[in-house]
Parts: structure tokens; C-alpha cells; sequence
């Protein structure tokens, strides 16, 4: 086994060598974790919100905080659950399918994301930087590209907080005080 960078955990007087690769691997795993938290606080918040202020069309963004979240849950779905790890041809939910979403349906959709999230570690955790070349799976042209699952997990976290970020923007500008949902914020 070849060793780019030697890393040193002392347990005991003992001194354990491990892979780098490895070490990048329990990074990815805690930072997700942190991205869960973050993702509860808002989605906990979100009971407190009257069903038409759940529902309503802000002008910006994916329209409301329901469809800013289905969307978000969509790009895991289709970056890690179609095009890495093939489970799905159709991982984008259909706009009439969406006006029927309530929060527990969503709250599902995200426990999808955290186990195809946790498979996309199991299957490529020591190999997140290689790159995987095919087809978009849900594109009607088909589209080949080449790209790593790392740069997909890392998409998808940044553009969740992205649009995030969007959410709590519409929940203050509907005049209510939304929570904390930085990752300073998290446990760790």
C-alpha cells in the first residue's frame, strides 16, 4: 500500500500509521454529518410554519421553501443516487407530483439522500478523487461527462447550503425568526 502522507494517531503509546486516503475518508463522513444537522434544524423549523407560508411563491429561488427543499433532495438523488450509483433513472420529481408534498414526505425523500450519501462513501470512500465517465442517466440527450464522486458530494453539500441559504431568506422575509443553520452550529 502506498502512503502519500503519513498520519499519526497516538492510542495508548502506541503509534498507528494510516493511508491518507483513509483519513479524507472520515473527514467526508463527519463533514456530512454536520450537513444532516443542519439540514434537521431547518427542517424542524419548518413544522412551526403555517402550511400556505410552507407553500407560498416568493419570486426568487425554486419559488417556495416546499419546492426549495424537494429540489435540493433532488440533486443528491440524481448527482449521487442516478449518476453514481445507478439506482434511478428518474430522480427529479415532476412539477404536478410536487404540489402534493408535505414536509413528512420530504423528511423521507432526505433519509433516500443519507442512505445514498452513505452508499456513495461505502462503494467510493477510498476512491472519492476517481473519476467515474458516463452517461447522464435522467437527460434525454444523453450527456457523457467525467467526473468524481468527491466533486458530486462536494456539489451537492454547497449547493443544498446554497439554496439554504435561500430558505431562510423567504421564512424572514415572511416575518418569522428562522434558526441558526450554520455548521458552527453543529455537534461535533
Amino acid at each position: 500500500m502506498q502512503y502519500h502522507m503519513k498520519v499519526y494517531f497516538y492510542i495508548s503509546r502506541i503509534c498507528i500509521i494510516i493511508p491518507r486516503k483513509w483519513v479524507y475518508r472520515m473527514f467526508h463522513q463527519n463533514e456530512y454529518e454536520w450537513v444532516r444537522q443542519t439540514r434537521g434544524t431547518l427542517l424542524d423549523f419548518c413544522r412551526e410554519l403555517e402550511p400556505n407560508d410552507f407553500t407560498r411563491q416568493n419570486g426568487y429561488g425554486w419559488q417556495s421553501v416546499r419546492d426549495s427543499l424537494v429540489h435540493i433532495a433532488d440533486c443528491y438523488i440524481a448527482w449521487l443516487g442516478s449518476f453514481v450509483l445507478l439506482e434511478t433513472k428518474k430522480p427529479l420529481t415532476p412539477k404536478e407530483d410536487l404540489l402534493n408534498f408535505k414536509l413528512d414526505e420530504i423528511m423521507v425523500r432526505f433519509e433516500l439522500v443519507d442512505s445514498f450519501v452513505n452508499e456513495v462513501f461505502k462503494l467510493h470512500g477510498n476512491q472519492l478523487n476517481e473519476p467515474i465517465q458516463k452517461k447522464i442517466p435522467w437527460r434525454e440527450a444523453p450527456e457523457t461527462i467525467t467526473i468524481t464522486p468527491g466533486k458530486l458530494l462536494m456539489h451537492t453539500i454547497t449547493h443544498e447550503f446554497h439554496h439554504k441559504g435561500q430558505i431562510v431568506a423567504m421564512i424572514r422575509q415572511m416575518g418569522y425568526v428562522p434558526p441558526c443553520t450554520d455548521v458552527l452550529g453543529t455537534e461535533d
